[in-house]
């Protein structure tokens, strides 16, 4: 078990630096043929190389930030949340572990994500649908499980990873919109001009594409990791699979969830049956949801 942690964290900190660099150089990429596209030649480049790196700092060390806001998320207090706080305290101190900020999210479907760039600075995230739902052993199992993400700094990679796809989501939708009232009027460029604008609108299209596919950089075998070393944590499997089974039948959607973040949460918080979920789910960074029940009750 203290094998395969050591291998993940060192994992997913290669990880890490790798989608950093690469983000930069995609920006960049893109900065030149939408410029070219636009009619500015390569005036883009140095400005989308600024971006890109200031865009990555900000993923790095304030990504969890974002991510609470974008979530709809508020700090927690202990009074209002004694059990919730009672519980994180408890796992901590088991582990000797740093122990994190938490918030909550006021909306009924019962989930769950941890985030931060490194122990010292994590953060844990409750739905009020989950407190409702779970019993304290249940809720221990899901805590544990993501004090675990936080330990093997997956979360560190999921708030970067979160940041930049939403950003690239964005760049996207400006290019397609600037076509119809930005491009200047570059005649020189002749039948070539038309050609990058071709290539410009393929890439914006592609571009979100490209960016859900460095989402899956982060491995499925993170959540498997996480749930065994959740459930060596409270030395109960069964209550991590135990809260799992009830949060996956639970019906309600989880509306402060994006494509940007669903990975982050504990279960895939996209539960309605339309298109757009299941194109997503084509995408998914979760295992399936009854291996993880089998593996744990297994245990």
């Amino acid at each position: 078990m203290v094998s395969s942690i050591q291998t993940q964290i060192s994992e997913n900190r290669s990880k890490t630096w790798f989608i950093m660099g690469f983000f930069i150089l995609f920006i960049t990429m893109v900065g030149l043929v939408l410029g070219k596209g636009l009619g500015y030649g390569n005036a883009w480049i140095l400005p989308a190389v600024v971006f890109s790196s200031v865009m990555t700092l900000v993923s790095y060390y304030w990504g969890d930030r974002f991510i609470m806001g974008v979530s709809g998320a508020k700090e927690a207090k202990p009074a209002d949340y004694p059990l919730l706080f009672r519980v994180v305290e408890r796992l901590s101190k088991k582990d000797n572990f740093p122990e994190p900020m938490v918030y909550v999210i006021e909306e009924n479907a019962p989930n769950a994500f941890a985030t931060g760039r490194d122990p010292d600075h994590s953060s844990i995230c409750v739905t009020i649908g989950l407190l409702n739902t779970l019993n304290e052993g249940e809720l221990e199992g899901v805590l544990a499980h993501e004090l675990s993400h936080i330990q093997n700094y997956d979360t560190r990679l999921m708030a970067i990873v979160s940041l930049l796809v939403g950003i690239v989501a964005i760049f996207s939708d400006w290019f397609m919109r600037s076509l119809f009232w930005g491009r200047r009027d570059n005649r020189d460029e002749g039948g070539a001009g038309a050609i990058i604008v071709v290539v410009g609108i393929i890439f914006a299209i592609l571009s979100p594409i490209i960016a859900t596919l460095i989402q899956l950089a982060i491995s499925r075998r993170r959540e498997f990791l996480a749930d065994a070393s959740g459930a060596y944590l409270t030395q109960h499997p069964a209550y991590l699979a135990s809260a799992l089974e009830k949060i996956s039948v639970d019906k309600h959607v989880l509306r402060a969830a994006s494509s940007a973040t669903a990975h982050l949460y504990i279960v895939n918080p996209f539960k309605d049956k339309n298109a757009v979920v299941w194109f997503s789910s084509l995408f998914n960074t979760h295992p399936p949801i009854e291996e993880r029940i089998k593996i744990l009750r297994s245990m």
